[in-house]
């Protein structure tokens, strides 16, 4: 079983850190854990510890043992990189690039370790085989399930043409015209009390 761990956007060089990576490539964990101890690199610090998250995701997340992975791949891939620059004689400047990197690494089993199938549990009763339609009509009967009318509360009937009345919105704008469409909704019309006026 593989294990991946990754290490993405690191702030070094991948010229750098391939030194370190291709020196313990194929190394027992527990081996390449001891070899970075002694090495005099500034890229050691962030492999080291890319190991030991690889490490602990497969004692973790697989329930495999430390003493039984090793290294099979570790990639070291160009990230971008940052643009700086240096200032030099008659007043130039250079481009500086700050190169980034990512880093893979894949530990394997030495020896591979045997999965446990999980049992299923077998469901209770036996099988019938049936043939026909008019059998399966026969065998499975319907349930009758009494339809409830829908409950509506109290007063229900009466809350739905109710009229909502704001005390807050008095004196604020278009509050007079919303009043005066309720009152004509109210009498009989607009045009109805245009026609029951008396000439004068």
């Amino acid at each position: 079983m593989q294990v991946k761990a990754k290490l993405k956007y690191l702030r070094m060089a991948p010229k750098k850190v391939r030194l370190v990576a291709n020196l313990i490539k194929g190394l027992k964990t527990d081996e390449a854990i001891h070899q970075l101890g002694f090495l005099n690199k500034a890229a050691k610090r962030p492999v080291l510890k890319l190991i030991n998250s690889a490490v602990s995701n497969a004692e973790h997340n697989f329930n495999l043992k430390k003493d039984n992975l090793f290294i099979k791949e570790i990639k070291v891939d160009l990230a971008g990189a940052l643009k700086r620059w240096q200032p030099k004689a008659h007043g130039r400047a250079t481009p500086i690039l700050k190169r980034l990197s990512h880093i893979i690494v894949i530990l394997e089993e030495t020896v591979p370790t045997k999965i446990k199938a999980k049992k299923t549990k077998k469901p209770e009763g036996k099988l019938v085989k049936l043939s026909s339609l008019e059998e399966v009509k026969a065998k499975i009967k319907p349930e009758k399930v009494p339809i409830q009318a829908e409950a509506k509360p109290e007063g229900h009937d009466k809350e739905i043409n109710k009229e909502i009345h704001d005390v807050r919105m008095e004196g604020k704008h278009r509050h007079k015209q919303n009043e005066d469409k309720r009152e004509m909704k109210k009498s009989k019309g607009f045009i109805k009390k245009l026609f029951s006026r008396k000439a004068g």
